[in-house]
């Protein structure tokens, strides 16, 4: 497959200018499966298949709502973005303050990792809490002991979220606590958050995310570990389940944020809004065997295969390359035959040196022939320069005589 510079057309004055780049034909006798229908009483749904980008479902995705438990995935990665950074060591050592305690203990606080006053814990074992047994008090733990208080921990929570794109949340405590409204989110940011955790993160993701069971506090009286079990809905009925995270309060009721990979395909998913606990096992497993079973999903390029090039003003060289970042496919309705994609990379252009290598600049947009269309990242291959004062005197004379 060859790139060429291809027809640059501008959309508006607001707007960035689209350059087609790559194109595969369309078979006009393509015969092409409608897209399955699911139905599922939650009042929001979510699915997401991050091997092409495309969404499988979207229902209610950008409502704002509250995540109960849910909105523990930002306090995790928060603090997955400081261990990753070297700022925080995983065995760095938190005390569980007596107020806190008081607080987080009990039937009325919720879900507990059932941790003492003026405990020594490390922030491995907190995580375990958090993610595992969805500890109210763990998470408040955790946000005091990185940010100092919960409440300037919830302004990184909100950085964080911001650099994500999560444009549809606001984060005001650790857990998930009902408070008025102050926490939102919305399901597309919640997939957003599962999205950057497992590929910012790959190793502790899979450190903490989709473990079974987890064992901390003791019994009164006899003393005895205190093991619970990880309320993930599809972990031991999905293959390849390994995440993330449910949510229950009485205003939310039960949701789930969720996700699981098939020979290289990876969904995530998020519900909200069920009437109990038993539907919110069912619907997930539900949704998560249709996106699987009633889509199909198949390769366009491997990771870091050349896809296209770009256009660089003012650098050390005229164009760069543009790479897949991961394996990129195409998702097609289950029963699809015949037909190829069209396919064409934008990007705002041309690109203004220097570009890092591994820079998202570009998108690979997919046109399916239903019509559908799904965009995948593209990453400079290489670094590129700034170009020097004779490079730059170079192009001026170039455009001067109309070369460039």
């Amino acid at each position: 497959m060859t790139s060429g510079e291809g027809e640059a057309t501008t959309l508006s004055m607001n707007r960035p200018r689209i350059l087609a780049a790559l194109f595969l034909a369309t078979a006009a006798s393509a015969a092409v499966a409608a897209a399955p229908p699911f139905e599922t009483p939650a009042r929001v749904a979510y699915l997401l298949d991050l091997s092409s980008g495309a969404e499988l479902l979207n229902k209610g995705a950008d409502t704002p709502m509250p995540p109960a438990s849910m909105a523990k995935m930002m306090t995790t990665e928060v603090a997955f973005e400081l261990i990753d950074s070297g700022k925080v060591p995983l065995s760095k050592m938190c005390t569980v303050q007596p107020a806190t305690w008081q607080k987080w203990h009990g039937p009325a606080a919720g879900s507990t990792m059932f941790l003492s006053p003026n405990e020594q814990v490390s922030l491995e074992n907190l995580l375990h809490g958090i993610v595992t047994l969805s500890g109210n008090d763990a998470s408040v733990v955790v946000a005091e002991c990185l940010g100092g208080t919960e409440q300037a921990f919830a302004t990184q929570m909100n950085a964080l979220a911001k650099k994500l794109g999560m444009t549809g949340s606001r984060f005001c405590n650790s857990n998930g606590w009902p408070d008025e409204g102050c926490t939102v989110v919305t399901a597309r940011d919640l997939a957003r958050l599962a999205r950057a955790s497992i590929e910012r993160h790959p190793k502790l993701y899979k450190q903490f995310y989709g473990q079974p069971t987890f064992t901390w506090g003791k019994t009164m009286g006899s003393g005895a570990d205190i093991t619970q079990a990880n309320r993930n809905p599809i972990l031991g009925k999905i293959p390849g389940a390994d995440g993330l995270k449910t949510g229950h309060t009485e205003e939310a009721g039960y949701g789930f944020t969720g996700s699981a990979e098939q020979s290289g395909r990876r969904l995530i998913m998020v519900v909200a809004g069920l009437g109990s606990f038993n539907s919110r096992i069912e619907e997930s497993v539900k949704l998560m065997n249709w996106g699987f079973n009633a889509w199909q999903s198949k390769p366009l390029f491997a990771a870091n295969a050349a896809v296209g090039s770009a256009e660089v003003q003012l650098g050390d060289a005229s164009t760069v390359q543009l790479v897949a970042p991961r394996a990129i496919a195409v998702t097609y309705p289950a029963g699809s035959v015949g037909g190829d994609p069209k396919l064409r990379i934008a990007y705002n252009g041309p690109l203004k040196a220097p570009l890092a290598k591994g820079a998202e600049v570009a998108q690979l947009i997919v046109t399916t022939p239903d019509g559908t269309v799904q965009r995948m990242p593209l990453v400079t291959a290489e670094a590129v320069g700034e170009a020097g004062f004779f490079g730059r005197l170079w192009l001026g004379l170039k455009q001067l005589v109309g070369m460039a």
